[in-house]
């Protein structure tokens, strides 16, 4: 008899770690600040992006359709790669799933009997499993507070989450989106499963078309297990049935592989838009085969090395160089960008009236300067001119604002020359605005552009004479 094959550590070990690396970034991330900003915190309530410790206000949201981008391409790229490997390992559904039904319903609570099979339901007729059902529920729903409410870190920083929730009925809204979601959480993991993975969760369908021949699956080898499915698609029900078709077919029919399927499908049948690549078929197929002496009957690999034998799985094919290369010019985007972000933001309208002519022949134009200090720091603004022939009579001194406020400000500029000499119409002039800070006047400045509007010339000479 041969030696059982010594193997490697089980996929689902490796899942279970990287899981509890998922979840502490999870909910560590939105806790980390960078000069009192977050790594990434989307705040409709302060109206700010925060990327990488760089808080971006609305009007500088340009950013969004490159993250947005980032997000799609990346997806695409992920799974011409790996298929659905982000299902299976990073997905939150899979990892509630796993831990409300290996870790309270099995491993916990015993109301199911083994991992190892997921086919077989509780027997709910039984008051002790309808107790311990209960008790899985319970757990469960402490948890998807939790997890509710570090999904909303992520649009309601933690240190304003908490200050709201002391004061709940002030804060309904917060209150009920957190509980809207745990409720969603606890119906979804509880009640639909898997079925979420497989009936309504679009990704199934959309990585249909980003497959090929050489995109990592989780594949069974019909080469040396045979064709577990006649034509028809009817499985052979038991090995002597498919060794009298194939003889050396090495497949032993135990259908472990298919006992542990989450997803309630046989990996035998081949490629499968349910499946979600967590590899447990291949962890049962290795201990089986391991005893046997043998190699799995399946592996993460793919169709074009496994069924096809056509030799090595290409990594780096054209396709998967043009994502990369997509990926690196709009991350390059994203960053130079960001690069230019302005500490300060100005808005600069003109009032009603259009210009103001004094009896000593000056001529004022009034403005509405919405300023607001994105900085983290306080500080104090001045204006300047480009035009020499300008200049600004309110306000008298520097505006202070604070961090993170607002200020509207009464901005006069006035001229005491004759700049045109147009009786036709009134002209507008072209006139370029610097906002700097006083205390750090070559980091926080930014420019914009107006106009000044002079009046009529003959306008003009009737209200000075």
């Amino acid at each position: 008899m041969s030696e059982p094959v010594k193997n490697a550590t089980p996929y689902r070990i490796k899942r279970y770690w990287f899981f509890l690396l998922v979840t502490v970034v999870s909910l560590v991330l939105p806790w980390i600040t960078i000069d009192g900003n977050h790594i990434f915190l989307l705040s409709f309530d302060q109206k700010q992006l925060h990327l990488a410790g760089i808080a971006f206000d609305m009007q500088e949201l340009y950013l969004m359709p490159f993250l947005l981008m980032l997000l799609f391409i990346g997806i695409f790229f992920i799974t011409t790669l790996g298929g659905r490997v982000w299902c299976g390992w990073s997905c939150p559904q899979t990892i509630f799933r796993v831990i409300y039904r290996d870790l309270f319903e099995t491993k916990l609570l015993g109301l199911r009997k083994r991992i190892a099979n997921k086919q077989i339901d509780p027997d709910m007729s039984k008051p002790v499993n309808q107790f311990k059902k209960l008790i899985a529920i319970l757990l469960w729903s402490v948890l998807a507070l939790v997890a509710a409410s570090n999904f909303m870190w992520y649009f309601v920083p933690p240190e304003d989450f908490f200050a709201y929730l002391s004061n709940p009925t002030e804060h309904m809204v917060l209150v009920g989106f957190v509980l809207g979601i745990a409720a969603f959480l606890v119906f979804d993991v509880v009640f639909i499963k898997e079925n979420f993975c497989v009936y309504i969760c679009p990704y199934s369908r959309v990585q249909s078309v980003l497959f090929d021949k050489d995109t990592l699956l989780t594949v069974y080898d019909p080469n040396r297990g045979g064709k577990i499915y006649d034509h028809e698609k009817k499985l052979y029900n038991k090995q002597k049935d498919l060794l009298e078709v194939e003889p050396d077919a090495e497949c032993t029919a135990c259908e472990s592989c298919v006992k542990v399927c989450p997803t309630h499908i046989d990996i035998r049948k081949g490629l499968q838009l349910e499946c979600i690549n967590c590899l447990e078929c291949a962890d049962a197929c290795t201990k089986v085969m391991g005893k046997l002496g043998k190699e799995s009957l399946i592996h993460w690999s793919s169709e074009k090395e496994v069924v096809d034998r056509g030799g090595k799985t290409h990594i780096f094919r054209g396709k998967v160089i043009a994502y990369i290369a997509v990926l690196a010019i709009v991350t390059f985007a994203l960053f130079a960008m960001g690069s230019t972000k302005e500490h300060m933001l100005l808005n600069i309208n003109k009032t009603t009236r259009l210009y103001k002519i004094e009896n000593d022949g000056s001529v004022e134009n009034a403005y509405l300067f919405l300023i607001q200090n994105t900085d983290s720091k306080d500080h104090t603004y001045t204006f300047e001119l480009d035009n020499p022939d300008l200049e600004i009579v309110r306000p008298s001194k520097p505006v202070f604002i604070e961090a993170g406020k607002k200020s509207k400000e009464i901005v006069v500029i006035k001229t005491d020359k004759v700049l045109v000499k147009d009786e036709r119409k009134d002209t507008p002039l072209p006139l370029k605005v610097k906002a700097y800070s006083v205390e750090e006047p070559e980091r926080v400045f930014v420019y914009r552009d107006s106009t000044f509007i002079y009046p009529r010339y003959d306008i003009y000479l009737n209200k000075i004479q």
